[in-house]
């Protein structure tokens, strides 16, 4: 379990989720601040749309990865 944690807390660090969690606090201020343009929404919806593709279709390549669910 703590090797589990550990690994995706090193998978977290990668540039893309890195960039995707920025854009979040960014956007997140913004909304706050009720100063989201047009222009960002795209941007940031292309870039999460971007980053949860990827890690969907890297779990789809390796199934091998999958969560157990205790069911053999």
């Amino acid at each position: 379990m703590k090797e589990l944690l550990i690994q995706r807390l090193l998978q977290l660090l990668c540039v893309k989720s890195i960039m995707t969690l920025m854009l979040t606090v960014v956007f997140t201020v913004l909304v706050l601040y009720d100063k989201v343009n047009q222009d960002f929404m795209t941007i940031y919806s292309v870039v999460v749309a971007f980053y949860f593709g990827s890690q969907l279709q890297q779990n789809a390549i390796t199934p091998g990865k999958e969560k157990s669910n205790g069911t053999p």
